[in-house]
This record gives structure tokens, C-alpha cells and sequence, in this order.
């Protein structure tokens, strides 16, 4: 049993050990048996998860776009300006919050598992584990660098060359923390760009990940003299390198969009129960479609 649970389903050590300390947690045919008993061909295994809730989370009618939900997988497009989950000064308010609300509204007792992140100010396409054995998998497949994700972002100025990849190690910065740089002593970090349209200053461009690093996009395309509009924390700490006419420009586009202009447009995996490969997709929301109209005008 114990090399069937691992090999052929992918249960985890831990997980394992949660599933043995759960009531009917394996069955075999029905009925319930120690991990160590011998299986043959044609027996029916069966998993049951203990239920769990992410009581530490205040549910709250909050409004979420979703795209996708079933037994395994709640995919959202999370609006720009959402932070994902509680964290200290924010423990209201957020995402989580509003997920939990709409399982408990449907009687449905589920921990808000989030298998990836996203930045508070980027929208886009976010995955939810509903239960461990699910997190799990995707989570293995990010790691194996499997789960494809793309993103859009309208930048300033034309890259050159038009289709290429940013490679470039990245670290906090010692000066600000908070923030992250490209340096030789970093962790390595790549990040493929193509240019999609060009405006008479600025373009949008498609960012696919090689690598998961903290504002890895963001860091990448401003240490390429091409940051992302409205991106305050970036392109603002760096306006040494503008000169005082790029600067006037940069501020006036800045201004047409609260946030850095960023979008997860696209997220792809393969399915933990099915085995069915899945791409989910949003389209550029409303704030970004508006910049964009304004740049091309411009």
C-alpha cells in the first residue's frame, strides 16, 4: 500500500502521515486498512482528507471574479489593489477573506490554500488548493518549473531587441530591503519577454517566468531601462538614469494608472486528480485597457 500512495498517487511523507490519523483516511474496497497492508490488481484505494477550515480568516462578503472551480481547484482573477492574504496591519480585507466567505455561504469547510502569490497591485490569474494532496502536486510541478505563467505589462520605451530573455541574478537591496536588484552575488533569476505592440513612447510587452523570484518582472525589465508604468517603487527610486524631459514624460504616464501596470494573463498546469493539462486565462483589466488607449494617443 504504503509504495502505491507514494509512487503511483504522489502523497507526500507528511501528507501520509495526516491522512493515517484521519477516520476511514485509507480504504481498500471499502474498508478501512493499515498503511502497511498488500494491494492487488483490481482493489479500489480510497483517500479521504480530513475537512479543514482556515479559521484564523474572518469571512467577509467580498467580491471575486472567478474562473474556474471544482472539487480540487477554485482559480480567481484577482482584482488590482487586493492583498491575497492576512498579513500583519491588513487582517481584513483581502482576498482570503472573501474566498472564505463564499465556501462557508456554500456549506463547503476548505482551507484557503493559495498555491502561488501575487503582488497586491498585479491582477490576474491566481490558483487555490482546496486540500493538501492538491497544493501539493501543484506546488511539486512549479518546483519541476512545469506550471507555465504569462504576463502583460505596458512598459515605457521600446525594448531592443523586440523578443529576447533577461537573465540576471536577484537580491534585496541592501540600502532598501523591500525592494530587490540585480547583482552579481543574487540568486539566479530568468525572465523571456516579447514585444506585442508598440506606442509612439512606450509598449506592451508578454513576460513568461523561468524563474519565481520576488518583483522578478518588475526588477528585470527596469535593469533593462524599461520599467513599468505606474511602478513607483522601481522606476522612481531609479531617476538618476532619466534625463529631466524623460522624466516629465514618465511622471505624466505614471499618473494615468494607480498601480504598476501588470497583469497575470495566463496559468497553466497539469490537473492533480484528472491529469488533464489546464491553461486558465484573464483578459487585461479595465485600468490597464484605459493606460493603453491613452498611450496609444499619446
Amino acid at each position: 500500500m504504503k509504495t502505491v500512495l507514494q509512487r503511483r498517487l504522489g502523497v507526500s511523507r507528511k501528507l501520509m502521515s495526516k491522512i493515517k490519523l484521519t477516520d476511514q483516511g485509507i480504504t481498500v474496497n471499502g474498508e478501512r486498512v493499515y498503511i502497511s497492508v498488500p494491494v492487488q490488481k483490481g482493489d479500489l484505494i480510497a483517500i479521504r482528507l480530513e475537512q479543514e477550515s482556515s479559521e484564523d480568516i474572518l469571512p467577509q462578503a467580498i467580491d471575486f471574479d472567478i474562473l474556474y472551480e471544482d472539487e480540487a481547484l477554485l482559480v480567481v482573477n484577482k482584482s488590482p489593489g487586493i492583498i491575497v492574504h492576512p498579513t500583519h496591519g491588513h487582517y481584513t480585507e483581502t482576498l482570503a477573506n472573501g474566498v472564505v466567505y463564499y465556501w462557508q455561504q456554500k456549506g463547503e469547510r476548505v482551507r484557503f490554500r493559495p498555491i502561488h502569490r501575487l503582488d497586491q497591485e498585479t491582477s490576474g490569474v491566481l490558483a487555490i488548493a482546496k486540500n493538501a494532496y492538491v497544493h501539493q502536486h501543484v506546488s511539486e510541478q512549479m518546483i519541476a518549473g512545469q506550471v507555465m505563467k504569462k504576463y502583460k505589462a505596458l512598459v515605457h520605451g521600446h525594448p531592443n531587441p523586440l523578443l529576447g530573455q533577461i537573465e540576471g541574478p536577484i537580491d534585496r537591496d541592501p540600502l532598501e530591503p523591500h525592494r530587490r536588484i540585480v547583482t552579481p552575488d543574487g540568486y539566479e533569476a530568468l525572465t523571456f519577454y516579447e514585444t506585442l505592440e508598440t506606442y509612439s513612447h512606450s509598449s506592451l510587452v508578454g513576460l513568461r517566468l523561468g524563474s519565481g523570484r520576488t518583483h522578478q518582472i518588475r526588477v528585470h525589465m527596469t535593469s533593462m531601462g524599461h520599467p513599468l508604468i505606474g511602478d513607483k517603487m522601481y522606476c522612481h527610486n531609479d531617476r538618476g538614469q532619466w534625463t529631466e524631459d524623460d522624466l516629465k514624460v514618465i511622471d505624466r504616464r505614471d499618473s494615468w494608472i494607480p498601480r504598476q501596470a501588470l497583469h497575470a494573463a495566463e496559468l497553466g498546469f497539469v490537473h492533480p486528480l484528472s491529469g488533464e493539462p489546464m491553461v486558465f486565462e484573464a483578459p487585461l483589466p479595465i485600468d490597464m485597457q484605459m493606460l493603453k488607449n491613452q498611450l496609444i494617443h499619446e
